[in-house]
């Protein structure tokens, strides 16, 4: 039995699926995937990322006597030529947006694929209620996986000890090679995973309190560990477990939003670009107004600070992202699919199941949305969660001198800054107005 293990979104040793799975002769290997990176920008901080993370695997891996062999090229091509050396198979964790699988479907004709679950906590093609139909809310959800949410641990994998390396002749393509440039990342992903994970458990109870808090360090940062496998779902369930505590339950329940949006997605792929919940809006296709959301140039502070931080940082705040997303499509009436594009291309975390059930919620257009009607104010959101203005005015030095209670007042500013290219009041009844036509037509 000869296998070829294709880590993927599971850069990792400990808890490792395929690791346990795997027999005998094994290949490991990395393929930087030409179907994807053609597409990326020459700076994408990801990619810097996940070229680190792909040699400290590698490191990882020859401490176990085996390697890590890295391509660059399509899957297809790949496998096409590995299959002339006698592979029995390909074992690989699975993932479930359309492109993964149907890249998959494609590789499994050349070479037999078993895909396991290790990017998750659930197989989605499980936990269908009663009747047999997947679940649409969250609270139901996240309830019937209570026997899952509320236990104490869950299983990791051990790495199979007896594994023998297949040695194939082969030359690490350099960042350079595979047509990137390495750029600077978060000062916190110096760290290794183990260490953000460890710094986030000494945060966890005050996590509830400070997740929303825009320039505190209140969030776990451990988006894009869990986006490329860097740290397991379960590994990070059961570090968290073991405090024991308020604060790691609520945690625990945004873990199981992650499982959610990677449930709605899988057996409701058309929402990946079509609204959920079938309704049609009548969008605003302005693309200067959409130009200056991108750019962080709306002349609404908490909006244009947020943009601008993300645009350098690829970083972006849960509760910021909320806001920024609402005034996009609610305030400018901008299709939702605009800004999950643009996320998509600029976002460190980016994982296509959360960007896409985050956006259509902020939209309303989604399954579990937030109710239409329900509109973020960001002028009360900026004076609510950053009342001192900390965080916009490390973001945007004209306001440095300005009093913080002003920049938390719509039309304050005046001469101070720039204008606000939409009036909130307004901009949200008409906002309103085009969602009730929009279900008024489809009842």
């Amino acid at each position: 039995m000869k296998q070829i293990l294709w880590f993927r979104r599971d850069l990792r040793v400990r808890d490792n699926k395929i690791l346990e799975k795997a027999s005998n002769e094994v290949m490991p290997i990395f393929i930087f995937d030409k179907n994807i990176l053609e597409k990326l920008d020459r700076d994408d901080k990801r990619v810097t990322f996940i070229y680190d993370a792909v040699l400290a695997l590698k490191k990882s891996l020859e401490t176990l006597g085996l390697d890590l062999y890295i391509f660059y090229d399509t899957p297809k091509n790949v496998f096409m030529n590995l299959k002339k050396d006698g592979f029995d198979e390909v074992l690989c964790s699975g993932d479930f947006d359309s492109y993964s699988q149907k890249r998959d479907k494609e590789i499994n004709e050349i070479l037999p694929l078993k895909r396991y679950l290790d990017s998750f906590l659930i197989n989605p093609k499980r936990n269908l209620k009663k009747d047999e139909t997947p679940y649409k809310v969250f609270t139901p959800f996240y309830k019937s996986l209570s026997w899952l949410s509320s236990s104490d641990k869950i299983g990791e994998s051990n790495v199979n000890p007896d594994l023998k390396l297949y040695k194939y002749k082969s030359k690490n393509p350099t960042l350079e090679e595979i047509g990137f440039k390495r750029v600077e990342l978060p000062g916190f992903l110096n760290q290794t995973p183990q260490n953000r994970l460890d710094n986030f458990k000494e945060k966890v109870e005050e996590y509830e309190k400070n997740r929303d808090i825009f320039y505190k360090d209140g969030t776990s940062n451990l988006g894009i560990d869990l986006r490329f496998g860097t740290i397991s779902p379960r590994m990070i369930f059961n570090e968290i477990k073991k405090l024991d505590g308020k604060n790691s339950e609520v945690f625990i329940r945004q873990l199981f939003w992650r499982e959610f949006y990677n449930y709605i997605l899988f057996h409701f792929p058309k929402s990946e670009s079509e609204n959920w919940n079938g309704i049609e809006i009548t969008w605003r296709e302005n693309e200067e107004d959409f130009q200056k959301w991108c750019e962080g140039k709306t002349g609404v502070p908490i909006i244009d600070a947020a943009m601008r931080h993300f645009n350098k940082t690829g970083m972006m705040h849960n509760r910021l992202r909320m806001i920024v997303s609402s005034f996009l499509c609610k305030n400018l009436l901008i299709h939702w699919k605009k800004g999950e594009q643009y996320f998509a291309k600029k976002l460190l975390d980016y994982d296509a199941c959360s960007n896409i059930g985050s956006w259509q919620w902020a939209a309303s257009t989604g399954a579990d949305s937030v109710p239409y009607f329900r509109i973020f104010n960001p002028y009360l959101q900026s004076g609510k969660f950053d009342k001192e203005a900390i965080f916009i005015k490390s973001i945007i030095p004209e306001l440095k001198e300005v009093d913080s209670k002003l920049i938390h007042i719509e039309g304050a500013l005046k001469d101070k800054y720039i204008s606000p290219i939409v009036d909130i009041k307004y901009s949200r009844e008409k906002a309103i107005r085009a969602f009730k036509e929009a279900k008024n037509a489809k009842v």
